[in-house]
C-alpha cells in the first residue's frame, strides 16, 4: 500500500523498484495495481492508498531483503508478505466499493422488529451485580486474576 500523497511517477517508482528485485532473484508469477481506494482505518494520517498486489517466488534470502526495504522505503504505508500454495487461484481486484457498505442496512444487515428491549433491567450490569431475575439482590462478581508475560517473550509489532 503506497501513500497516496506521493506523485504518481513516484509510486510507479516504488512499484517498479520491488518488482525489480523480485524479478532478478526470485520469479514473478502474477501482478496486478488496484489503484487508490479507501482503506478501512487510517494509517499515518491517511484514508486511502494506492494497493499494488505481487505474486511471486523467492528465496529466503529475497524476503528478508523485501521485507527490509520495503520497512524503511518512505512511501510505503504497509505491506505483508504471505506464503501461499502455488496452486492457489489468483484472484482478481476486489470491487472499488465496500461490501458492507453496499448491503441494505449496513453491515448489520435486516435484524428485524427487536421490539421494547427496555433497560438492562433484571440482567444487572457488566460487573455481574444487580438484580436477579427472581427480584433479590446480587453481589457484584469478584474480580478474576490472570498471569500476563512478560513484554520480552511478546512479537515485536511492525508496521
Amino acid at each position: 500500500m503506497i501513500d497516496p500523497g506521493l506523485e504518481e511517477s513516484a509510486r510507479d517508482k516504488l512499484a517498479q523498484d520491488a518488482r525489480g528485485r523480485i524479478e532478478a532473484d526470485g520469479s514473478l508469477k502474477h501482478e496486478n495495481a488496484w489503484g487508490l481506494r479507501k482503506m478501512a482505518y487510517e494509517i499515518r494520517q491517511r484514508t486511502e492508498a494506492d494497493y499494488r498486489w505481487y505474486r511471486f517466488e523467492a528465496s529466503p534470502e529475497l524476503l528478508q531483503g523485501l521485507d527490509h526495504n520495503l520497512k524503511i522505503t518512505d512511501g510505503v504505508l504497509r505491506f505483508r508478505i504471505f506464503k501461499v500454495d502455488p496452486e492457489a487461484p489468483v484472484l482478481g481486484a476486489p470491487p472499488a466499493g465496500s461490501i458492507l457498505s453496499s448491503r441494505p442496512g449496513g453491515d448489520r444487515g435486516d435484524r428485524g422488529d427487536r421490539g421494547d428491549r427496555g433497560g438492562r433491567g433484571d440482567r444487572g450490569g457488566r460487573d455481574g451485580g444487580g438484580e436477579s431475575p427472581d427480584g433479590e439482590e446480587r453481589a457484584p462478581a469478584e474480580a478474576a486474576t490472570s498471569e500476563v508475560a512478560p513484554a520480552e517473550a511478546a512479537a515485536p509489532a511492525d508496521e
